[in-house]
């Protein structure tokens, strides 16, 4: 028995002294390696294995903001960005938001520091185990890799340290940062797909909402997309998308965010894209408008350095574009002109032309169509490609005068067609323009800017860079330089005759383009509001062009305008943005006020770093100016312009003119109320694709009905402030519904207030 336990004893005695030669090395090799981590961690915070960034890059970390463009009633417009990614604070994010989040990525969010121990043991336990059950990342640590990337083909190695680095980079962003600000730093720098970096961006494309609005179902959809943006697009592959909403709102179920009566219900919604909006540069409100801008902000980025001395970028710096576009407004214009332009005026046009040799051009030989579609083609990426392949120009020709299938552009849907490459030029050379600017009279704040019917494919401004004859919307300046003399009023009578004036090489008469009282004397706001170009002779003999060119640079002018006779008829070549700027003249008791679109700019920091006011002139005398008003005004009384009244129903005081060029190549209306002026053009883009018929070319017929509509549209919406002036029961004594009187105007209007004429408004054919 002694031998027995004594060998026990020394088996037991030969296990303690083998385990405890086993003690010492082990806590070696533990403490060596708890200290190798530790001098790894330490190393790499201090930036000395890899770049670590700074506290200051921690607390300003870089990210390409876009610049946003907002409408003056708050709205965004549009963004420029290299990533569509624009910030938020916590408390712009919905509840449904944070909840998802926190369920689906981090239920720990708030009980950890940056690297959740809890979940590195349970993704080790799943190693071992071959049991995933998820991962290990933190919201934070996910923040760390999203603000300074991972580069590429890294190895497991090199993996490894940037793991490391990453949960330093947490650490310190929790020291550095609130939970709350974290979760919003978070959501700023994810990629939701479809251009949208950001919840700010993603809420707006997806469902044209704040995150602030974004709902449960919603908020399950977009924190759903994170894991792979593309394979969950509810565009491209909805079901999967709906499979992974639904497991987002498991996970909030799971962890006490929904309820099992919530779940059941919301799981069964349908996504609703309805309000998806592409955030394409051709897409949403003012596309013009948003390009025109952009090109001024170019300028203005170059030109306006930092404090630092560098340049802002237009598509980094997270600039905010304060303009005075109205987007209610902007709306009504933009549906103005598709209802009229678009919908009515196209397919006339088409009509008009079918079985037409030539077609959409007019009286122009065959050498000079096919140098018209020769020079556009030369602009296309066919020509390009074919050129890039080494073809002549005759072999471009042939193959431009080849059937090919191809897809057209038309308002009700894109076409698939077959057609030669120069017949397709004829059929893009057929479809009417349209440019409208609306400016508020006082402050010159433009409220509304279409520049074409469709930036996508019609990309040329016709606002602020097409240039076009303005037929006789240019009438009144001559007649203002004729009462400014003090020799006329609305009431002067005038002679309706044949007048000649002598230029150089011959002479001049130009004769009236209707028969209405032919040789008759006739009070001045008779002869505007027939737009007869016989008095308007009359009066330029008398005056002269230099003085009306005098006149039109007080109001704003610039372009080229050529001291002949002729400009009385609107021989002259004027923008939009031109010709509204000098019509609000007179509304506006004389005063030019320089049209403006950008209010402000701030940084991304909200700091106001440029502020813009109207330059102003008086370019002519109150009085004066409510003398062309009162003639104006009889235009849209019972002149050309009556279908305003007749057919419109504006029952507010309007004044206007309107214009038709030589071949009906361009129709103007240019008009105003006491409180907004409003200038349309109506054209192709090229002057010789017309109407072949003064009736369906006319001003009065293409360009003023688009005013029409907007007026009516603006006025009649009870959410802008000019609905209270004309719905008032009391309106005739709020301000802004009548035209000023200056206390000086002493005119006798008695006799003249109304035209002796019978002819019906919608037959009127004087432009």
């Amino acid at each position: 028995m002694y031998n027995s336990q004594s060998r026990q004893k020394q088996k037991n005695n030969g296990q303690d002294t083998k385990l405890s030669s086993w003690i010492t090395p082990f806590w070696i090799a533990y403490v060596s390696l708890l200290g190798f981590l530790i001098l790894l961690f330490i190393l790499i915070s201090l930036g000395w294995i890899g770049y670590m960034p700074s506290f200051t890059e921690l607390e300003n970390p870089s990210a390409n903001l876009a610049t946003e463009v907002i409408s003056e009633d708050g709205e965004l417009l549009g963004t420029y960005y290299l990533e569509n990614r624009s910030n938020c604070k916590y408390s712009d994010l919905s509840q449904p938001l944070k909840d998802a989040l926190i369920a689906t990525e981090d239920s720990r969010f708030y009980k950890h520091s940056g690297v959740d121990g809890r979940a590195l043991l349970r993704v080790a336990g799943g190693v071992l185990t071959f049991h995933h059950k998820g991962g290990g990342s933190t919201i934070t640590q996910q923040l760390a890799k999203n603000l300074f990337p991972r580069g590429q083909k890294m190895n497991k190695v090199k993996l490894v340290f940037i793991k490391f680095k990453e949960w330093v980079v947490a650490t310190k962003l929790e020291r550095k940062y609130s939970k709350d600000e974290i979760l919003a730093m978070y959501f700023n720098t994810v990629d939701f797909g479809n251009q949208a970096v950001g919840i700010k961006s993603a809420a707006r494309t997806y469902f044209d909402k704040s995150p602030a609005e974004i709902n449960t179902e919603e908020a399950a959809l977009l924190v759903g997309m994170l894991k792979a943006p593309s394979k969950y697009s509810p565009r491209r592959h909805y079901q999967a998308a709906i499979g992974r909403r639904n497991v987002v709102l498991g996970q909030m179920k799971k962890y006490g965010y929904l309820t099992e009566a919530q779940f059941d219900s919301i799981k069964e919604l349908p996504i609703d894209m309805t309000n998806f909006k592409s955030q394409a540069h051709y897409a949403g409100k003012a596309t013009y408008f948003r390009e025109y801008l952009r090109q001024v902000l170019k300028e203005w980025c170059a030109n306006n350095p930092k404090k630092d001395g560098s340049h802002y970028d237009l598509y980094c710096d997270g600039l905010k574009i304060y303009t005075t576009i109205d987007s209610r407004m902007q709306q009504h214009a933009e549906e103005a002109v598709k209802e009229h332009v678009c919908d009515y005026l196209q397919p006339m046009f088409f009509q008009h032309f079918k079985g037409v040799k030539n077609a959409p051009f007019v009286n122009l030989s065959a050498e000079q169509t096919n140098r018209i579609l020769w020079n556009a083609a030369k602009l296309s990426e066919r020509y390009d490609r074919a050129k890039d392949a080494g073809l002549s120009d005759e072999q471009i020709k042939a193959q431009f005068n080849k059937k090919v299938p191809m897809t057209v552009f038309s308002y009700k849907g894109m076409k698939d067609t077959v057609m030669t490459p120069f017949d397709s030029i004829r059929y893009y050379k057929s479809f009417l323009q349209c440019g409208l600017m609306c400016v508020e009279a006082k402050s010159g704040h433009v409220k509304a800017y279409v520049g074409g019917t469709n930036y996508e494919y019609f990309q040329f401004d016709h606002v602020k860079l097409s240039k076009r004859q303005v037929g006789s919307t240019f009438k009144p300046y001559v007649y203002t330089v004729a009462m400014q003399s003090g020799e006329f009023d609305p009431c002067t009578m005038v002679p309706n005759v044949p007048v000649t004036i002598d230029v150089p090489g011959g002479s001049w008469t130009p004769r009236n383009s209707g028969a209405h009282r032919e040789g008759e004397m006739m009070p001045l706001r008779e002869a505007l509001a027939f737009s007869l170009n016989q008095v308007s002779a009359y009066l330029m003999k008398r005056y002269g062009p230099e003085a009306v060119i005098s006149l039109v640079r007080n109001m704003g002018m610039t372009s080229e305008i050529p001291a002949v006779p002729a400009i009385c008829l609107g021989a002259c070549e004027l923008t939009l943005y031109e010709q509204v700027g000098a019509i609000n003249c007179f509304p506006n008791q004389g005063v030019y006020v320089e049209p403006i679109f950008i209010t402000r700019i701030c940084d991304k920091d909200g700091n106001v770093i440029y502020n813009k006011l109207p330059k102003t002139n008086e370019a002519i005398d109150q009085v004066t100016a409510f003398k062309t008003v009162r003639l104006m005004q009889g235009v849209v009384d019972y002149g050309t312009g009556g279908r305003l009244r007749s057919q419109y129903k504006l029952d507010f005081p309007v004044a206007g003119k309107t214009g038709t060029t030589d071949n009906q190549s361009d129709g103007w209306f240019v008009g105003y109320t006491p409180l907004l002026t409003c200038g349309v053009w109506v054209g192709c883009e090229d002057r010789s694709a017309h109407f072949r018929s003064t009736a369906l070319g006319q001003g009065a017929r293409t360009a003023m009905p688009v005013f029409g509509l907007f007026m009516k549209k603006v006025y009649s919406d009870p959410n802008l402030p000019y609905y209270a002036i004309v719905n008032s029961p009391t309106k005739s004594s709020q301000t802004g519904y009548y035209f000023t009187i200056p206390s000086a105007y002493t005119g006798d209007e008695s006799g003249c207030n109304e035209s002796t004429s019978t002819t019906p408004h919608n037959k009127l054919d004087f432009d």
